[in-house]
């Protein structure tokens, strides 16, 4: 699949607390002088690595879809003298509006809202609202996301979910870890040097921000592919099978007789609950003792010693505590992806629309605000993204997004 990679994205977003403050700075160079170098004592992570206060000013850009709109220039005192725009978290990307004129219509692209009933409620047209919302998925997902280096995930999950481009199978391969999307990208086909290819997005921006990042498990279903891809990717990667995903092959087949299935559901969930590696090996070899024992000759026979044949692959969780044993994280997370997607009846435009289309899925869920039933049990939890830093750029999620996305999300 095609992709687009905007690596060299020279515009630095800021969070200003208003339009007014905004502009006294822009009459006032000292003000904004002092504006940037305390912006970045404080958020470094959003500036060039190499900004270390030393630039000068250079020049303006001028909207004119914003009735002459400026916004400062500033040229690093580098050895490539890099300049850069620095654009206010108030103004969208290409200066197409602001922020408080489209976040709540693109909020409810998180609902699957169709952008034909945005243009009917908010005004425009369905393509204005349609381009708002993929322009973010230029961004880096990870570069985005986590801030720093030690808030990288240790331990990930991987999965793809299957959807379709003009009618054709392709399928999007989903990283997931604390709750957030960290990798999506469309590829067309499921074998391992084309998952390897989609995952690899996911590699590049984790390293963009740790150039020595690793993670040390990934749990994936029992698709060999996924596995050898994340192998072909990170060599040093523990694989953990998914314990739930082998059970869900056990009850597919044993929906005709719910007091079989209960009875295996206990003995598997029993083997589940295991504290121990010896535990766990022993209640293994008993549920495999059971089956042949006990169960006639049949299909749920044999998913029960499939399961049972696999307990070398469900054992490495043991030894990393923190893995995860079970792929429930990513599967709400690709519930999410099936509502949206089924919303659009899935991609009919070109490739490099419907992999932005599913990084800008990504983005939107990671920054999404919670609803007021989460804010009021903990106040201090307002997005997933705050869930990871501990903080927000800003109190709007749109303009808090905005900034994150400082750069496209890449470090430099």
């Amino acid at each position: 699949m095609e992709k687009v990679n905007e690596r060299n994205n020279k515009t630095i977003c800021l969070p200003f607390n208003s339009k007014e403050y905004y502009q006294s700075c822009i009459e006032d160079t000292e003000a904004f002088r002092q504006f940037l170098v305390s912006s970045y004592a404080q958020y470094p992570e959003i500036f060039p690595s190499d900004f270390t206060m030393s630039f000068k000013f250079n020049g303006f850009v001028s909207s004119k879809k914003q009735d002459g709109f400026l916004m400062r220039r500033i040229k690093l005192k580098n050895r490539n003298e890099d300049c850069y725009q620095i654009r206010p978290s108030f103004m969208m990307p290409y200066q197409i509006a602001e922020t408080k004129e489209v976040d709540k219509a693109l909020y409810l692209r998180h609902w699957g809202v169709p952008f034909d009933a945005l243009a009917y409620v908010f005004g425009r047209d369905a393509m204005f609202w349609y381009r708002a919302y993929l322009s973010q998925g230029r961004n880096s997902i990870v570069g985005a996301t986590v801030k720093k280096a030690e808030f990288l995930p240790e331990h990930v999950l991987a999965d793809e979910k299957h959807t379709r481009l003009k009618g054709d199978k392709v399928y999007i391969a989903s990283t997931a870890a604390q709750g957030l999307l960290l990798g999506s990208a469309l590829t067309s086909a499921a074998n391992i040097e084309a998952l390897a290819e989609a995952y690899k997005d996911f590699k590049e921006e984790a390293q963009n921000i740790a150039p020595e990042y690793q993670p040390k498990t990934v749990n994936t279903d029992g698709w060999e592919a996924t596995q050898k891809a994340w192998k072909k990717l990170f060599p040093t990667v523990v694989t953990i099978l998914c314990f739930l995903h082998a059970f869900l092959k056990i009850r597919d087949r044993c929906k005709r007789s719910k007091e079989l299935l209960k009875e295996i559901g206990e003995k598997v969930w029993n083997v589940y609950c295991a504290e121990t590696l010896s535990k766990f090996s022993q209640r293994m070899r008993r549920l495999n003792d059971w089956a042949k024992s006990h169960l006639t000759e049949g299909a749920v026979k044999d998913k029960v010693l499939s399961l049972c044949e696999k307990s070398s692959e469900f054992k490495p969780a043991f030894a990393y505590p923190e893995a995860y044993r079970t792929s429930n994280q990513i599967d709400r997370l690709m519930d999410y992806q099936d509502r949206v997607l089924y919303s659009i009846k899935y991609f009919h435009g070109t490739s490099i629309s419907a992999n932005l289309y599913v990084r800008s899925m990504a983005l939107a869920w990671n920054f999404h605000p919670y609803g007021s039933k989460t804010l009021s049990q903990d106040p201090n939890r307002s997005s997933p993204f705050n869930d990871l830093n501990g903080f927000c750029y800003h109190e709007n999620w749109l303009e808090n997004m905005l900034v994150a996305s400082s750069m496209g999300g890449w470090r430099r």
